[in-house]
């Protein structure tokens, strides 16, 4: 897998059956490794080792209902009242994030309200805090360390 734009990480992987895996801390098992999914460790050893954000707070691939479909969550991170504090959305390194990924998050943050929204192709990382009161998105450099 290639080099993302992320520090350095210290991931479990091994092989079997001619296919790779990488073990998620968050669902506590080994998943296949494709590209996504090099992307969404990268993110979530991010986010628990440099941000903060407590692994006991987070969910990994977390079903939800937008309108009547069922769709999933990358990484969603709740704070200590128990409601939804940061979603992420991960794309393949290949993947362009365009509007169409920031509708995307938004359409499931209709549901979730979280704080802070988080885009990230491994290369590119887009960061913002929800504006609920003049409905409007506020485009961080970075994404505040968990408090």
């Amino acid at each position: 897998m290639q080099v993302l734009n992320f520090p350095a990480y210290q991931f479990k992987l091994k092989s079997s059956e001619n296919k790779q895996y990488i073990f998620d801390v968050a669902r506590k098992k080994y998943i296949v490794l494709t590209p996504e999914e090099w992307v969404r460790q990268h993110v979530l050893h991010f986010l628990v080792h440099d941000k903060k954000y407590p692994l006991s707070l987070t969910a990994v691939e977390k079903q939800l209902s937008v309108n009547n479909l069922k769709k999933r969550t990358d990484i969603l991170i709740y704070n200590t009242q128990g409601t939804p504090e940061l979603v992420v959305e991960c794309k393949a390194p290949n993947i362009k994030v365009t509007q169409h990924t920031f509708d995307q998050i938004a359409r499931y943050n209709l549901q979730l309200k979280a704080n802070y929204l988080m885009v990230s192709n491994g290369f590119k990382h887009y960061f913002c805090k929800l504006d609920y009161e003049n409905e409007r998105y506020i485009f961080l450099k970075d994404i505040p360390e968990y408090t």
